[in-house]
């Protein structure tokens, strides 16, 4: 049921506008305002401040940040250990830092995955050879959190 939930509040944001740094159902998110907006509606307060961010992230320094704040609040899993309402993190170029969040749809050999991105609204896509190839980290949210 838990990872029916997940699914559930994050489809629930399909057709939300792209727009950086917002997390506001049906008026503008980007993938981290989509993972923030599902821990609201499931959890209730978010767990820390998020500061304001470039849209190249921590690129030109080379930190983690979106990694050490998914390993501070979510539990991370073997990437094949798959399941839905997983939440996916994703490096968009070969060793950059990990700048991209979804959350897990279908698995199986029609795998999808719910997110935001430049240009787009919030979609479900194929979890395609591209994008499996960029997962770099795979975590549930925490035991007993609803």
């Amino acid at each position: 049921m838990r990872g029916a939930q997940v699914v559930g509040a994050a489809r629930g944001w399909i057709g939300t506008p792209y727009r950086h740094q917002a997390s506001a159902k049906g008026a503008g998110t980007d993938c981290l305002g989509l993972l923030r907006g599902v821990w609201r509606e499931l959890l209730g307060t978010e767990p820390e401040y998020v500061p304001s961010y470039s849209r190249d992230w921590s690129e030109p320094q080379g930190e983690e940040r979106l990694l050490a704040a998914a390993l501070r609040h979510l539990v991370p899993k073997a990437l094949g250990d798959e399941a839905a309402g997983d939440v996916l993190l994703f490096r968009m170029r070969d060793r950059g830092v990990a700048k991209h969040v979804g959350i897990a749809g279908e698995i199986g050999a029609k795998a999808t995955f719910i997110h935001a991105y430049s240009g787009h609204s919030v979609v479900e896509s194929p979890l395609s050879a591209p994008w499996r190839r960029r997962v770099v980290a795979r975590f549930t949210f925490p035991e007993g959190s609803f």
